[in-house]
């Protein structure tokens, strides 16, 4: 690979890896071509770029976006999805395409501008969805709201039944 053409990987990546929610790294040894490419449509339904670049080229690009603590994980042939949207969603389908495959290997992950291990990036698969996480706090602010509701109804429900009961002694009487 020339010079030229290295520089233009190292910023493509750097991009990448900054307008990115998150990223994970894989091995993917041991994959054919058309695990491969199936591996490149799935991810692409969610959104996910998947990449296969040299380690010394990840290690540059990661400098120059300020992110530290990759080399550890820099080693054998790496493939790099990049999420720009949701940080879970690479990582969960990654972890669906190891179970699935059995020769994939998470290495390690950068959220934000931090590199996380394997064990970080099973933690960040293991979250819910965006929209789980957005359902459930909408229920948790909605929670006391429906319960103020409860308590203003209440006493007209009294109301209306102590009312009902007294309609029914009337009509029993005369």
């Amino acid at each position: 690979m020339a010079t030229a053409e290295k520089a233009q990987v190292i910023e493509e990546t750097r991009q990448a890896l900054e307008s990115s929610q998150a990223a994970v790294l894989a091995d993917y040894r041991g994959l054919t071509v058309q695990q491969m490419a199936q591996l490149r449509t799935q991810l692409a339904k969610g959104g996910v770029t998947l990449k296969v670049i040299k380690n010394t080229l990840i290690k540059r690009a990661a400098d120059e976006a300020g992110i530290s603590g990759l080399e550890p994980y820099l080693n054998g042939p790496t493939a790099v999805a990049f999420s720009p949207d949701d940080p879970v969603v690479a990582a969960k389908l990654l972890f669906q395409a190891a179970r699935e495959l059995r020769k994939i290997e998470i290495k390690a992950g950068v959220l934000g501008k931090s590199a996380i291990g394997p064990d970080g990036v099973k933690e960040l698969a293991d979250l819910p969805s965006r929209e789980v996480l957005l359902g459930k706090v909408v229920g948790t602010l909605n929670a006391p709201i429906q319960q103020f509701v409860w308590v203003l109804n209440a006493p007209l429900g009294n109301l209306a039944r102590a009312l009902d009961q007294i309609r029914q002694k009337r009509e029993a009487e005369g």
